[in-house]
């Protein structure tokens, strides 16, 4: 059994963020990654990251790459290459799980376990994802250079969307039978700009191309879908963490330092909200690592 003082389960951008701060208070640092970053599609595609400051226009596993090299420059940190399975709490209140071989106990535990998406079963959709299809105007919206966008409908959260994508582009909504629009929001979108198309999707082509089920093709510079989330590890529900239901999927209930609803657990990142991007996945990763260092204190 390995015995550390802390012990973060995921080390994409959020798990980095909070190591950094807990190395930095000269704490004994344990992270453990299984290496499936949740933008590792963009990087495949060649595209890159954005509205993070000093790193607009990065590739996602650079930033990665160059936040790991910053953080393993502390003597405290450790890095497993791995996955935790079989996580528990001991009957003394300490945090236990598994990874690589290894039986680890830690005292308290940062959970950055990150999503998987589940994409709409539209033919050609997964492999243009991180392409040309997206799910966060904010992260891409502006790369459409104000071009042709279209939305496929996967939910009702098309209806946001819809609202939104305008403001980067000549906006196309894809019902393609996923999704009703009520008078009011029809309205909406009328007083938008978008656009309504009922006919179904028979596929994806090209860059961006629709092919609809009567033959029409739609020339698009880009698409934004609404995938379901889920939690990429069964760790918080092995622990008994509360979860939360959000639009997009279940996420981990926190609290303030972001607390989980079990005693020396917390929580950051895409698994933690309802919705993100990788500055606020930074951003909750820096509040879990002092939530976390300042619980050893009694605060």
């Amino acid at each position: 059994m390995k015995h550390i003082d802390f012990a973060i389960i995921g080390g994409s951008y959020a798990g980095l963020s909070a190591a950094l701060q807990l190395a930095r208070a000269r704490r004994q640092v344990l992270v453990v990654d299984a290496g499936l970053r949740r933008n590792r599609f963009v990087d495949q595609a060649g595209e890159t990251s954005h509205g993070f400051l000093t790193q607009d226009g990065v590739a996602p596993a650079q930033i990665a790459a160059q936040a790991r090299q910053q953080l393993m420059a502390y003597p405290t940190v450790q890095w497993l290459d791995g996955t935790a399975e079989d996580a528990r709490v001991a009957p003394d209140g300490r945090l236990e799980f598994h990874a690589a071989g290894t039986a680890i106990s830690a005292a308290r535990l940062v959970l950055a376990l990150g999503v998987h998406d589940s994409l709409p079963p539209v033919p050609g959709l997964a492999e243009r994802w991180g392409r040309s299809v997206f799910h966060c105007p904010y992260c891409h919206g502006y790369e459409m250079n104000a071009g042709r966008i279209g939305i496929i409908a996967s939910s009702a959260l098309a209806h946001h969307h819809a609202v939104m994508l305008p403001d980067w582009g000549q906006t196309t909504l894809l019902l393609n039978g996923a999704y009703a629009p009520s008078a009011d929001e029809l309205a909406a979108f009328a007083r938008r700009g978008t656009q309504v198309e009922a006919t179904p999707i028979a596929r994806l082509e090209g860059r961006a191309d629709v092919l609809l089920q009567d033959g029409r093709r739609l020339v698009m510079d880009g698409l934004f879908t609404q995938p379901r989330t889920r939690i990429a590890s069964p760790v918080a529900e092995q622990l008994g963490c509360a979860l939360e239901e959000g639009p997009m999927g279940p996420f981990i209930k926190v609290a303030e330092g972001q607390a989980t609803s079990v005693p020396n657990v917390f929580a950051c990142g895409d698994a933690a909200r309802a919705a993100g991007n990788v500055a606020m996945a930074v951003s909750d990763g820096a509040m879990a690592g002092i939530g976390t260092h300042r619980s050893m204190m009694g605060w």
